[in-house]
């Protein structure tokens, strides 16, 4: 039982995070043009991971377009500016983007 629970811990140590930022990129309406696995509006999140993969850089830089908007990267349609997103919670939710595999 006592191995069972720490298991149990461990797993919702390393969940807990992720699930903090998908809650972030719904509270902050990300979703609505997002999802993890498939392409709605703009591009799914495992498809700008790995498209940004290896880049050292790359958190930088998504946080900038979660923030400012950009266009011309996936397509006709530009993705808008996110004035109610910080600059801590756009490098929380790039880093979370491209921690997806």
């Amino acid at each position: 039982m006592k191995k069972l629970l720490l298991a149990l811990a461990a797993t919702i140590a390393v969940a807990t995070p992720a699930l903090a930022d998908l809650a972030l990129a719904k509270a902050k309406n990300c979703m609505a043009c997002h999802a993890v696995d498939k392409k709605l509006v703009g591009p799914a999140y495992k498809d700008v991971a790995a498209k940004y993969a290896g880049q050292k850089d790359a958190v930088d830089k998504l946080a900038i377009k979660i923030m400012k908007g950009g266009s011309g990267v996936w397509g006709p349609v530009p993705m808008p500016a996110n004035t109610q997103v910080s600059e801590a919670e756009a490098k929380q939710l790039a880093a979370w983007v491209l921690s997806l595999k």
